[in-house]
């Protein structure tokens, strides 16, 4: 299953009562005041999915790495923070979008180390290890939308019985 075919919303994902599914919510980043909230919103629909401590952290590392990049390679941008459903499995899927200039060379961008601004060059493969399922999308000229997933651990995923 890749990131985009995962869709169902979570059913009570956003309260203790089970009343509803969390919606797909999209935040800003415009500004270093919006990675904190970005962080924050990531941190909070995370734990009230199931995810466990260290799960969360590397959610959030992941989503403020992204959220950065979005900032300053895409001048801004915003995250579409959606909840996941797939049987008993629950998840994350945190989708990057910006009109930036695009990435020339995903390769090079996604090797550790390189970074054409003044950063580590840690984002984006960074990011890629620390989530379950990664896809980067781009166009010179039109941007880049970055979309990860992250599923809670502990539910085994869905397994095809044998053929018999």
């Amino acid at each position: 299953m890749t990131a985009a075919d995962a869709t169902d919303p979570v059913e009570g994902a956003g309260s203790a009562e089970g009343a509803g599914p969390v919606e797909p919510a999209g935040l800003p980043i415009g500004s270093d005041a919006d990675l904190a909230w970005v962080r924050r919103r990531v941190r909070q629909v995370a734990a009230e999915l199931g995810f466990g401590l260290v799960q969360q952290t590397k959610l959030v590392t992941a989503a403020s790495e992204l959220a950065r990049n979005t900032l300053v390679h895409g001048g801004g941008g915003r995250v579409e923070i959606t909840a996941l459903a797939d049987g008993p499995r629950r998840g994350l899927r945190l989708a990057f979008i910006d009109t930036g200039p695009g990435i020339g060379d995903v390769d090079l961008a996604m090797t550790d180390g390189y970074s054409s601004a003044c950063g580590l060059g840690l984002g984006l493969g960074g990011a890629r290890r620390l989530v379950d399922e990664f896809a980067l999308e781009t166009r010179p000229g039109q941007g880049a939308v970055v979309t990860v997933v992250a599923w809670v651990a502990g539910v085994p995923p869905a397994r095809t019985p044998p053929d018999d």
